[in-house]
């Protein structure tokens, strides 16, 4: 049996990097030799209080799945094996990235083209072992080829990229229009860079770490708002012509947030939850039907990742400057989850998966 090196989470605070058996292809699947993997918050969540995600009490229904888990669905790399059938013109030495959701065969949503709203939800990395390894296994239709412009670095980015273009793209966002964006971690910097791609011109940042709205405004947010001020909504008027933003996006996902981003709103703007909001919040339906705000939650992405390749390799998005360490494999503990769980400094940390 030969193995690799994998970081593997057993429990809450407990993610062992180990010697672990390397997977082989089936029909439909793809191997791939992985060089770049982010840290995602959902992985962050795994290790502060988890199992959320991660299938503990019961298989995940489309794998077989359960327990201790390779996590990392945030990766780019290069096809290693090509299993039988496999769709996509696929061949060894492909360089790749990969979308991780996986698609139930038998749901109706997969027909309409809106296959991550199919259940039971599932991501490479939490219901099937993922990229923090040197070798992975998915299925075909989740591989998506990368030019070799793009650097390996870029590649690893383009999942998280692809949740917050496909948020901006949900809002309807258009060009000359003025966007508050609610936390400055990655996806909600992504997103700012996203709002800037799509033509946004007023891009307002919050967020209770100022090295964070420092990292915002470096990446072009036109204005930033320490979270901690009570006249929030106020100032977005201000800034807005005394109207308010046309876009909302919450990417902090607490009841604060949720309340200010309302606020902030104009009449008739749209707020799109993005973020996985740990607790219930209340809501003022009444204010909503009387300002028709709409107010649209997000799962994840749907049929945009070669654009979103796109718009990294030509630089639109530059995701690279969300990067704020490179580490290896062996140190993810101490400075990956630890560092993200104690630095507000950290936005974004890759894994050099063959360092």
């Amino acid at each position: 049996m030969s193995t690799m090196k994998a970081a593997r989470w057993y429990a809450e605070k407990d993610i062992r990097v180990e010697q672990t058996e390397v997977p082989n292809p089936k029909k439909g699947q793809i191997k791939i030799a992985v060089k770049y993997a982010g840290i995602c918050g959902s992985d962050l969540h795994e290790y502060v209080h988890g199992p959320q995600l991660i299938p503990v009490k019961e298989p995940y229904l489309l794998t077989g799945h359960q327990g201790t888990t390779t996590l990392g669905h945030e990766f780019s790399g290069i096809v290693e094996e090509v299993g039988e059938n496999a769709i996509g013109n696929f061949k060894k030495g492909d360089r790749v990235v990969v979308e991780p959701i996986y698609k139930n065969p038998e749901s109706p949503f997969l027909v309409s083209g809106e296959y991550n709203l199919s259940e039971p939800l599932g991501f490479v990395g939490l219901s099937s072992n993922g990229g923090f390894a040197d070798y992975v296994v998915v299925e075909d239709y989740m591989v998506h080829k990368i030019p070799d412009s793009m650097s390996f670095e870029q590649g690893a980015l383009v999942e998280p990229t692809a949740v917050a273009v496909y948020a901006v793209l949900q809002s309807g966002l258009k060009i000359g229009q003025t966007v508050l964006v609610s936390g400055a971690g990655p996806i909600g910097l992504l997103c700012v860079q996203a709002a800037i791609a799509a033509g946004a011109t007023t891009v307002i940042v919050t967020d209770v770490a100022e090295k964070r709205l420092e990292k915002a405004r470096e990446i072009g947010a036109t204005h930033t708002i320490n979270a901690t001020e009570k006249d929030i909504p106020e100032q977005v008027r201000k800034l807005t012509k005394n109207l308010g933003a046309d876009v909302y996006l919450d990417a902090a996902g607490v009841q604060a947030s949720y309340d200010t981003g309302l606020k902030s709103l104009r009449n008739g703007g749209t707020a799109v939850l993005v973020a996985l909001f740990g607790k219930p919040v209340t809501a003022d339906p009444l204010s909503q039907v009387l300002r028709e705000l709409t107010i649209k939650g997000v799962i994840a992405y749907r049929n945009i990742f070669p654009e979103v390749i796109a718009l990294i390799d030509s630089g639109r998005i530059p995701a690279e400057k969300l990067v704020t360490s490179k580490i290896k494999l062996d140190e993810i503990v101490d400075k990956g989850f630890e560092a993200l769980v104690n630095s507000p400094e950290q936005v974004k940390i890759l894994i050099d998966i063959e360092k």
